[in-house]
């Protein structure tokens, strides 16, 4: 029998197959990036039930994506077919398993349905029948955070969330309608089970009798309420391994609590933990860059990596000028590479938000240097940025029909169909100007559009008086010293007017309501559409604020817009990668530069005690993902709130071992 086994096994390194070995106690894996995690997992599934006769169904093995999972199943059944039989699955779709055998258990139809965000929000409009579209997802998000942390309406802790009595009201009304309908929401499917289980030990037992073995991967990616379900499913006579790493918790904003893997061996008593140290990913000089950094965070279990693939080359600190400057310096180690026999796709430009993205896009559009934006839309194509860019529009022709149609109702002005379509035949019964006939027959429209047209021209008339010479030097001037004195707001208290035409812009955007609307589409996605906003006021800046500085930018976004598309070649596979540090998570490039490494950017200036920690641990996971080349720019100026101010680099760079760094460029005055 050991001969048929062997080979499995004999391609472990020691520590993975300790790993796969192990049984007994409770186990805590630290995998550390890079270690091979995943074939740990999978072997020893199929370890399992081959050499321990665990029967495949009483293993329940549960990651994060269906990916994962499918991937989990295959590379288990390569070693041992009967590992089918195991059930592996994502939190989610275990918890639906579990509701579905289990209804009348809860307030559930026989065939409920899952509603997704949308879904909660139309039958939250319902409720809150005078608000607006953004209001009701901005409780929708805090009633899925509510569950995330296993929060009830009633629950004595729900004031962490929202502490007004309203969103209790809103929250227990929205629960009792859901479920008279039967249906079940995203976040049900964590919490609902642990109710039930908490309320029918017997069928606790059963479950708790059923899994004799429970595998969880990413564990440092789990929040309260997995953790909750975990202990109701959980007996100690049943073998309990999790597998994770602390310093690779990075989505505290979706609810992941990083505590749950620091406290793994104090709330299961007897834990032993194995650490995985051996990177097959990265040369040594980039895991010590990496490590250095992480090493300075207080709340983490410790581990050093070992790189298998020998030293390397030491990573490059380079200081640039400006961000125009870095996004040449990207272009140009791309392009040598690329002149040098290498592949478009052997790199990875990172960078903290996604408002980054605009230079860049520009410079490789320029280049013809084709590349791919992961995780978001091209910078011209966010709904964002075409909804300003359709007011802007306005400014420079108020007959351009398809800017009037985009955004005259955007947010909502009770500007309906009907009166929509009299304005449109209208103006295309004179000389198409749209403005100039929404002036004219506004009384002739219902009380409701004629104060949202009135509202929607105030805002262009405003705007469009920023353009004269004269008044516009006078307002920028006198919100210079505003602009500096609020940066260290920055994008989170709202967008702030600079130089040249991103007074314009900024007006447009606040008086026109654009501004409210995106930033209260959600707690995470409302933060990254103000901050491109705010990217969209500081690439005007650079153009004089008169109607034909106007004209012009408008002309250059549009060609910067087409050039992307014409780079965009789907079917080659050979690109640049665009993409955020979040969401390089389980991915891995040859050759990768984390871009803007500055003081207020990464980490942001709000960030300090443990949300400072998460961001170290997002520099260490950009970092790793690095297999042979490690690039990090920081700027001496930057544009930032439609200014050009003064940056400084990072705490992270002053926190890198020195030894491990190659430095180019004018080191700013202090730095060591």
């Amino acid at each position: 029998m050991y001969d048929i086994i062997s080979p499995y096994l004999q391609i472990l390194n020691p520590e993975q197959k300790q790993a796969v070995l192990h049984t007994g106690n409770p186990l805590l894996i630290l995998a550390g990036a890079g270690s091979g995690k995943t074939r740990v997992i999978t072997t020893k599934i199929a370890y399992l039930i081959r050499e321990c006769n665990v029967p495949p169904r009483a293993i329940l093995a549960v990651t994060f994506t269906n990916r994962a999972a499918q991937e989990m199943a295959e590379r288990a059944c390569l070693i041992d077919e009967r590992a089918a039989g195991a059930m592996l699955r994502t939190f989610h779709s275990f918890g639906a398993w579990f509701l579905r055998r289990h209804t009348q258990f809860a307030p559930l139809s026989e065939r409920f349905v899952i509603y997704n965000e949308d879904d909660q929000a139309a039958l939250l409009a319902t409720i809150m029948t005078n608000a607006s579209k953004e209001e009701v997802k901005g409780v929708v998000h805090k009633i899925a955070r509510a569950k995330d942390y296993c929060m009830g309406p009633d629950h004595p802790d729900l004031d962490a969330i929202d502490r007004s009595e309203e969103f209790r009201r809103l929250y227990r009304r929205y629960e009792d309608k859901l479920r008279r309908i039967g249906n079940a929401d995203f976040g049900d499917l964590i919490k609902m089970p642990v109710d039930i289980l908490r309320e029918n030990p017997d069928m606790a037992d059963g479950f708790r009798s059923r899994f004799e073995v429970i595998l969880i991967d990413e564990y440092q990616d789990t929040n309260i309420a997995q953790f909750e379900l975990l202990k109701a499913i959980y007996d100690p006579a049943s073998y309990l391994c999790v597998v994770g790493d602390d310093d690779q918790s990075i989505y505290h904003f979706r609810g992941a609590e990083v505590r749950n893997i620091l406290e793994f061996p104090s709330q299961f008593p007897e834990t032993e933990i194995i650490k995985l140290e051996r990177n097959y990913r990265s040369t040594a000089y980039i895991l010590k860059a990496a490590s250095s950094v992480v090493a300075h965070n207080k709340s983490r279990l410790g581990k050093n990596l070992y790189a298998e693939r020998g030293e390397g080359s030491l990573p490059v600190l380079a200081f640039l000028p400006n961000q125009q400057e870095e996004a040449n310096f990207c272009a140009e180690l791309v392009k040598r590479s690329y002149e040098e026999g290498g592949c478009y796709a052997d790199w990875a430009i990172l960078y903290r938000t996604n408002a980054q993205s605009l230079h860049f896009e520009n410079e490789f559009s320029r280049r013809n240097i084709p590349y791919r934006l992961v995780g978001s839309l091209r910078f011209y194509e966010r709904e964002e940025i075409k909804d300003a860019l359709s007011l802007l529009s306005l400014l420079v022709n108020p007959r351009d029909e398809v800017a009037f149609r985009r955004i005259i109702n955007k947010p909502s002005r009770g500007i309906g169909a009907v009166s929509l379509k009299k304005i449109v035949v209208e103006a295309a019964a004179q000389d198409g100007n749209l403005i100039a006939v929404s002036r004219q027959i506004r009384e002739k429209l219902s009380a409701k559009a004629q104060a949202g047209i009135s509202l929607f021209l105030a805002a262009l008339d405003r705007s469009f008086s920023t353009l004269d010479k004269d008044g516009a030097s006078t307002m920028v001037s006198q919100l210079a010293d505003q602009a500096i004195k609020h940066s260290t707001y920055g994008i989170e208290q709202g967008i702030i007017a600079g130089e040249g035409l991103s007074l314009c812009a900024v007006s447009l955007i606040m008086l026109s309501g654009l501004f409210t609307y995106h930033k209260s589409q959600d707690e995470v996605s409302g933060t990254q559409r103000v901050a491109n906003l705010q990217e969209l006021a500081n690439a005007m800046s650079l153009y004089p604020a008169t109607l034909n500085g106007l004209a012009e930018f408008l002309e250059n976004a549009e060609i910067d817009r087409s050039r992307g598309e014409q780079n965009d070649d789907e079917e080659s596979p050979d690109r640049v990668t665009f993409i955020t540090l979040h969401n390089t998570k389980g991915q891995e490039f040859k050759k990768v530069v984390i871009t803007g490494v500055e003081q207020g950017l990464f980490p942001r200036e709000s960030k300090f005690g443990e949300a400072l920690e998460e961001e170290r641990r997002l520099f260490y996971v950009g970092a790793t993902r690095a297999k042979d080349e490690l690039y990090l720019t920081s700027c001496a100026e930057r544009r930032l709130y439609g200014w050009t101010m003064d940056v400084y680099p990072s705490i992270f760079l002053r926190e890198i071992d020195k030894t491990a760094l190659r430095i180019i460029g004018r080191a700013p005055k202090g730095f060591k």
